[in-house]
């Protein structure tokens, strides 16, 4: 019994997770992105502010890593206890819930990769959160490739996210809240995806 009562509360607290402080970063952090569509020395000014906030290093560790990395490594987890049944049954909640695990295997890989090819190149190897650096990362095509698939994966990991929060949580408990949430939420995906996919392509 009180292995169940861990479980259903890890399992609420990675949905929390996932939403607050996870998914409030990603959105923040592409519409801070989307300023390079207004050209290099509007980005290079906010990625400037971004650099320089006082007690970076505890926000990122506490609000940014922390919640991310709990949320990716319990994810996997939850993904590798999961039995999906795309096969037999090809409902679109199916779907739904395969593609969530999916999407969250790829955006972890890709947010590692994104970290290393940006903080950590800043913070450790004297590299300049700029402009420049981000176009020079995005001028080999296939890590432009990488960066579209990681970024749409990300957001519908995000949005899809949401849907199943608002169940997970008890707020959206009727088949028609859930549908109605779920075109919301499909909105909010195809917003942020053209807004993440604008922003990269800006550093082209």
């Amino acid at each position: 019994m009180e292995r169940l009562m861990n479980a259903h509360f890890f399992r609420k607290l990675h949905s929390l997770s996932g939403i607050i402080p996870v998914g409030m970063f990603l959105t923040f952090h592409l519409f801070l992105n989307y300023t390079a569509t207004w050209g290099e020395e509007a980005y290079n000014l906010a990625s400037g502010v971004m650099v320089n906030l006082p007690f970076k290093f505890f926000l990122e560790a506490f609000i940014i890593f922390i919640p991310l990395y709990f949320h990716a490594i319990y994810g996997i987890y939850i993904a590798f206890q999961a039995k999906n049944n795309i096969g037999r049954y090809k409902h679109a909640r199916n779907w739904r819930f395969y593609l969530q695990r999916i999407t969250g295997i790829i955006t972890l890989i890709f947010v590692t990769w994104h970290v290393w090819e940006t903080k950590i190149q800043v913070d450790f190897f004297g590299a300049e959160m700029s402009f420049e650096l981000m176009a020079n990362i995005v001028a080999n095509p296939l890590s432009l490739a990488f960066y579209l698939v990681g970024i749409i994966s990300a957001i519908y990991h995000f949005a899809n996210g949401i849907w199943t929060f608002l169940i997970t949580w008890g707020i959206t408990t009727t088949p028609k809240s859930q549908k109605i949430f779920s075109y919301i939420t499909l909105g909010l995906f195809v917003v942020l995806s053209i807004i993440g996919v604008r922003a990269i392509l800006a550093f082209v």
